[in-house]
C-alpha cells in the first residue's frame, strides 16, 4: 500500500500525493494511505465512508472551521503526464493544481497544528471530478452532516492563491418550438420548428446580464446558448427544435427563482428545467469569515464560476475558495502549480489556525 509522510515539506508532500494516481472511481488506494496517515495523528478523531474520509480536533474550542478538498483527479494524458516532475519554480503533473496542492496543504496542518485555536474538520472526498450523483460530499451532506457541522468552511480549490467569496449558482434548461412534419419538397404541408427557433436566439444575443453585489462581492451573471438540435433526416421538415441554455446566476437568488426569470425571458416557449444547483452567498459579515479574511490579508473577489462551497452553504456553512494553483490549468495536459503559492497556501491557513 502507498505511503504518505504528513511531515514533510508540503511540496514534497503534493508531489507523492499527485504520484499515487486517483482518476475518478480509482481513489481508494490514495484514500487508503490518507487514512493510515491522518490514524496515526493522535489529537485527531477519524471518520470514514467509502473513500471519503473526515478528520476532526476535540479541543472544545468555541468555534469549528472545515478545510475540504477533493482527492480525485480528471484522467491521465498519453503519455500520462505522471509521475510529478519539478521545473524551476514549478511543480508539474496531473492534479498538481486540481487539486493535490491544496490537499497537501490541509494535510501538512492536520499533522502540523497540534494546539490550533479552533477546532478543526478536515475533509477529503471522493468523486468531484464527475456526475453530481458520484460526489463524496454530497453523499456526507445526504447520509452524515453532522461531520460538517461547522462555523466556517474553506474549500481548497485552485483560486491562484486568491480568496474567492461564495459562487453562483448554475442550471441548464431546453426551450422547445414546435412545428408539423412534412416532406422537404412540399414544406407548405409543414411548419418548420428550427426556423421558430430564431426568435430564442435573437433575445439570448440581446440579452444584458446582471452584475449583482451579494456581500460586498460582485458577482456577473451570465446567459447564453450552449447546444441546438432539431430534424430527423435531410428531407424532413423538423416538427421540433431545442435550445439549450445555461444561466449562471448570483447567489441573491434560488434555483427556482432563477428558473422564473429564463421562463419569463421565454413566455409562449415550452421551457423545461435540467440540471440546477444554487450557489453560495459567501457570509463575509460572519466573526468566522472576518477572522480568516484578516488573518490571511488578502483581498476578496466573487467565485464566478460553481463549486462545492454551495454544499456548505445549503446547511447553513458560510463557506470560501482558497488554493494554490491557477484554475485555468486544471485538467489540461501540462498541469502544473507554482511551489510558491502552496507553501503560502499553508503558511496562511496555519497563521490563521493557531492566531
Amino acid at each position: 500500500m502507498a505511503h504518505l509522510d504528513l511531515t514533510r515539506d508540503v511540496v514534497d508532500l503534493t508531489a507523492d500525493l499527485c504520484d499515487i494516481e486517483s482518476v475518478s472511481h480509482g481513489e481508494q488506494e490514495l484514500a487508503d494511505a490518507v487514512e493510515v496517515g491522518l490514524r496515526a495523528v493522535p489529537h485527531l478523531r477519524i471518520d470514514r465512508d467509502g473513500n471519503t474520509i473526515v478528520a476532526r480536533t476535540d479541543f472544545g474550542r468555541d468555534e469549528r472551521v472545515v478545510l475540504a478538498g477533493h482527492l480525485d483527479t480528471v484522467p491521465l494524458t498519453d503519455p500520462p503526464n505522471l509521475p510529478t516532475r519539478r521545473v524551476e519554480d514549478l511543480i508539474v503533473g496531473r492534479g498538481t493544481t486540481d487539486m493535490k496542492g491544496g490537499v497537501a496543504v490541509q494535510l501538512a496542518l492536520a499533522a502540523t497544528v497540534t494546539e490550533p485555536t479552533r477546532d478543526i474538520t478536515f475533509v477529503f472526498y471522493d468523486c468531484e471530478e464527475i456526475d453530481e450523483e458520484f460526489n463524496g460530499l454530497r453523499r456526507i451532506v445526504a447520509q452524515h452532516p453532522e461531520w460538517l457541522a461547522a462555523d466556517f468552511a474553506v474549500l481548497l480549490e485552485p483560486t491562484n492563491g486568491g480568496i474567492e467569496g461564495g459562487c453562483k449558482g448554475t442550471l441548464r434548461a431546453d426551450i422547445a418550438t414546435k412545428g408539423i412534419r412534412a416532406h422537404s419538397a412540399r414544406p407548405w404541408n409543414g411548419h418548420n420548428a428550427i426556423h421558430d427557433a430564431g426568435p430564442v436566439l435573437d433575445t439570448l444575443a440581446a440579452y444584458q446580464p446582471e452584475t449583482v453585489t451579494v456581500d460586498g462581492l460582485d458577482y456577473h451573471e451570465a446567459l447564453g446558448a450552449v447546444g441546438i438540435s432539431g430534424g430527423i433526416a435531410g428531407n424532413v421538415i423538423p416538427d421540433r427544435c431545442v435550445v439549450t441554455v445555461n444561466y449562471r446566476f448570483a447567489p441573491d437568488k434560488t434555483g427556482q427563482e432563477a428558473y422564473a426569470h429564463v421562463c419569463s425571458l421565454f413566455s409562449g416557449y415550452d421551457v423545461s428545467l435540467g440540471d440546477c444547483a444554487d450557489g453560495a452567498r459567501p457570509g463575509l459579515d460572519t466573526p468566522a469569515a472576518q477572522s480568516f479574511v484578516a488573518a490571511l490579508g488578502l483581498p476578496v473577489t466573487a467565485k464566478e464560476g460553481w463549486t462545492d462551497v454551495a454544499r456548505f452553504s445549503a446547511l447553513g456553512v458560510p463557506a470560501v475558495n482558497f488554493g494554490p494553483g491557477d484554475p485555468n490549468l486544471a485538467h489540461t495536459d501540462d498541469e502544473r502549480c507554482p511551489v510558491q503559492q502552496i507553501t503560502d497556501a499553508y503558511t496562511a491557513l496555519r497563521r490563521w489556525l493557531t492566531a
